[in-house]
C-alpha cells in the first residue's frame, strides 16, 4: 500500500436478506484513495453506490471484507468505536442529510467540531462564509432551501478538516453556479491533502475528478483518470 493511501477497501461484500430473498448490493469491491485525490463513483441507480459509501464511512457493516481509514480499521468494530474513528478521520454527507433538525446550522457545525479533540482549523462562521451561507448561520434546517441544505450539510462534513470526505450527490440540488462554488471548495480541500470520494451523476463532478470508478450490480468497472479522459480524443491523432 502506498504511503499516501488514506482510504482502503478490500473485497467488500454486502448482502441483505428479507425472508428467503437475498440481495447482493456489493460483490467484492476493492479500492484505494490517496491523500489529495478526488475519486468519483458513478453508476446507475441501484448499482450499490450509496451502500459502498455507507460501508466506507462505517455507517453500515460489510458482510465481508474490511475498510481502513488512515491505517485504522473501521469495519467490524462496535458502533461506538466506529463513531470515534469517524469523528477523527471522516466527513460524511449523505442524501439523507447530516443536520439535526432542532439545531441551527451554526450549532450543527459546532456540535460536529466538539466530537474531535483539538481546536478546529476553521470556525463555523468561516466555513459558512466559504459556502455563501454566512447569513443563514442561525437558521434551522427546515428554513433552508434544498440547495442551502446541501451546502450546510457539506459544512458539517468539513467541520473537522477530515482526512477523508465521503459525499453522496453533494451537488444534486444545486444550480450550475453554486455547483462550481462547491466543487472549488472540494478541490481546495483535496489540495490540502483530504481524500475526496463523491458518488455522483453529475458530468461536472466527473470532469474535475482525478479518477472515476464505475459500479454496476455491485461490481466495480475499470478506473480511468481525468487526464486519460482529456487525452483520449487525441490518442490516435
Amino acid at each position: 500500500m502506498a504511503d499516501d493511501t488514506v482510504l482502503t477497501a478490500r473485497e467488500l461484500y454486502r448482502f441483505y436478506r428479507a425472508g428467503e430473498e437475498e440481495t447482493l448490493a456489493l460483490r467484492g469491491v476493492s479500492l484505494q484513495v490517496r491523500r489529495g485525490e478526488t475519486l468519483a463513483v458513478v453508476g446507475p441507480s441501484g448499482s450499490g453506490k450509496s451502500t459502498l459509501l455507507a460501508c466506507l464511512a462505517g455507517l453500515d457493516e460489510p458482510s465481508g471484507g474490511e475498510v481502513r481509514v488512515s491505517g485504522v480499521r473501521i469495519s467490524h468494530r462496535p458502533e461506538a468505536e466506529r463513531a470515534r474513528v469517524r469523528a477523527r478521520h471522516i466527513g460524511v454527507l449523505l442524501q439523507t442529510r447530516n443536520l439535526l433538525p432542532h439545531m441551527s446550522v451554526r450549532d450543527n457545525i459546532r456540535l460536529a467540531q466538539r466530537a474531535r479533540p483539538g481546536r478546529p482549523p476553521l470556525s463555523a462562521q468561516e466555513l459558512l462564509g466559504q459556502l455563501d451561507l454566512a447569513g443563514r448561520a442561525h437558521a434551522l434546517p427546515r428554513q433552508l432551501s434544498g440547495g442551502e441544505l446541501a451546502r450546510a450539510g457539506l459544512a458539517v462534513a468539513l467541520a473537522n478538516s477530515p482526512d477523508v470526505l465521503l459525499a453522496d450527490e453533494p451537488t444534486g440540488e444545486l444550480d450550475g453556479e453554486t455547483e462550481q462554488v462547491v466543487l472549488a471548495l472540494l478541490r481546495e480541500r483535496a489540495a490540502q491533502g483530504c481524500a475526496v470520494v463523491i458518488v455522483t451523476h453529475s458530468a461536472e463532478v466527473v470532469r474535475v475528478a482525478d479518477r472515476v470508478v464505475g459500479l454496476a450490480d455491485g461490481v466495480t468497472d475499470s478506473a480511468v483518470t481525468a487526464l486519460e479522459r482529456q487525452e483520449a480524443p487525441n490518442a490516435t491523432g
